[in-house]
């Protein structure tokens, strides 16, 4: 595919390195020469410098040839003015990034008037990531398949799961259709089999139906059915976005932020939620505002120093599920080191999102592909494909079948019934596959099959 990508700052630059590794001609335009030569000297794209909404500029990029123009520009209006540009001149398929909660309730208006063709809201990807991780404290990812009826939950192994050095075929609590699908340990992935040992501080994936995978997390002690507070440090945009979600399913949310006008805005938008103006940093307030009574505490500030010092005091004080906001790459592993194991990053989270659009506008017609999630600190990937009549080696039984390395089929969801699959299984059109795979680039489901038939 043609893509052009317009802004080169973390999230332009993310998406740019992921699109990349594959066979894309990725353009990059940017007026700021220090981050176009950032990416020159670190990705294989063009860079053009200019200003995005010069016809001359649009042009020189490929404009006329683009099969998705991706507009993430730190300017919600740039975006939208981008994206009808490149509309009207050729640009089949538009992104555009659109941050400002003001545009919320009118974006399906503004899509259609604009022609957007997906609008990503960083911060509201970020809050409701991190609502799906309320329930589970210390598990660093949750991924949903098959309209939320597959879950795929990372975790770290520790003392007080009762798994290290046990064998995956020793564990005796495992009940209905779940399956250990993955395992980070000492910076490499595998796919783990019956015999595999666990040891400490092994990043695992398991997946399966959701009612199976919560009664799992029970078991390990990493769930909690009634969640009633979180205190959330820092007022921007994802705390807004995240007292929203979270006061619908009944959790109070306690925000703390130091400055005056943001809370009042806050206190106008949130009215089920409590809004404290204070140094979030500051210990006393903390604990004088009751953290260790909170059932989760949420660290979202500007600066991912302070969300890791305060995730450390919560620690330190007995929370159980603490969600860490992280920006810096490095930091993630800095996090898992000092055990923070919940982290989130929002510009991860909307390259992400988009990353799945364009594998979904690559692979209409032969599997498409309706769910794609890196896991495993980007070393590998879960991948949901939808079997259709022009999907090879349907009815062919998986024992027959040669796959990739470390690749699985973890999951079918078939008529919604969910099936982990034997030898003897086998895809028929419709099917929706959940495949975890090392492979960064696998568009196909028949790409699994290295040899095709053995």
């Amino acid at each position: 595919m043609n893509i052009i990508i317009v802004g080169a700052g973390k999230v332009g630059y993310n998406i740019a390195k992921y699109l990349s590794q594959g066979n894309d001609d990725v353009t990059i335009i940017d007026d700021k020469i220090q981050a176009l030569e950032r990416i020159n000297n670190n990705l294989d794209v063009m860079c053009i410098k200019g200003n995005c909404t010069s016809l001359k500029v649009l042009y020189e990029a490929g404009i006329r040839e683009a099969d998705l123009l991706i507009s993430v520009t730190n300017s919600d209006e740039l975006n939208m003015l981008c994206s009808l540009s490149g509309k009207k001149l050729g640009a089949k398929y538009t992104v555009a990034r659109v941050r400002n909660p003001g545009y919320d309730e009118e974006i399906t208006l503004l899509t259609e008037a604009v022609g957007i063709d997906l609008v990503i809201n960083p911060e509201k990807a970020a809050a409701t990531e991190i609502a799906k991780l309320i329930k589970y404290p210390s598990v660093s990812s949750i991924d949903n398949f098959a309209n939320n009826r597959v879950n795929m939950v990372g975790f770290n192994v520790s003392e007080s799961s009762g798994l290290i050095n046990k064998k995956i075929s020793e564990i005796d609590f495992i009940r209905g259709n779940l399956i250990f699908c993955g395992v980070e340990r000492d910076g490499k992935f595998l796919i783990p089999r019956g015999d595999y040992i666990f040891h400490n501080d092994d990043r695992v994936y398991v997946i399966g139906e959701h009612n199976d995978i919560q009664e799992f997390f029970k078991r390990l002690g990493k769930y909690k059915k009634r969640v009633k507070s979180a205190m959330i440090i820092g007022g921007g945009k994802i705390s807004y976005y995240l007292a929203k979600i979270i006061s619908e399913v009944g959790v109070q949310s306690k925000i703390i932020e130091s400055d005056l006008k943001k809370c009042e805005e806050l206190t106008e938008l949130l009215p089920d939620s409590i809004i404290i103006n204070g140094d979030g940093m500051d210990q006393d307030l903390l604990l004088s505002e009751n953290l260790t009574d909170s059932d989760a505490f949420i660290a979202l500030t500007g600066r991912d120093e302070d969300n890791l010092i305060a995730s450390l005091f919560a620690s330190k004080n007995d929370v159980k599920n603490i969600i860490t906001k992280i920006t810096r790459d490095n930091y993630t592993e800095i996090a898992q080191t000092v055990g923070i194991n919940s982290t989130i990053s929002p510009k991860s989270v909307t390259a992400g999102k988009i990353i799945r659009y364009v594998r979904t506008l690559k692979n209409k017609k032969t599997c498409p592909i309706e769910n794609v999630y890196k896991i495993c600190n980007e070393k590998a990937e879960a991948i949901e494909f939808i079997v259709s009549n022009n999907t090879k080696y349907i009815d062919v039984k998986l024992k027959n079948m040669c796959f990739i390395e470390n690749s699985l089929i973890a999951t079918i969801v078939r008529d919604n019934k969910i099936i982990i699959p034997t030898g003897d299984d086998h895809l028929k059109p419709d099917d929706r596959v959940i495949v975890v795979t090392q492979n960064a680039n696998l568009l196909s489901l028949s790409g699994i099959f290295s040899g095709g038939m053995k």
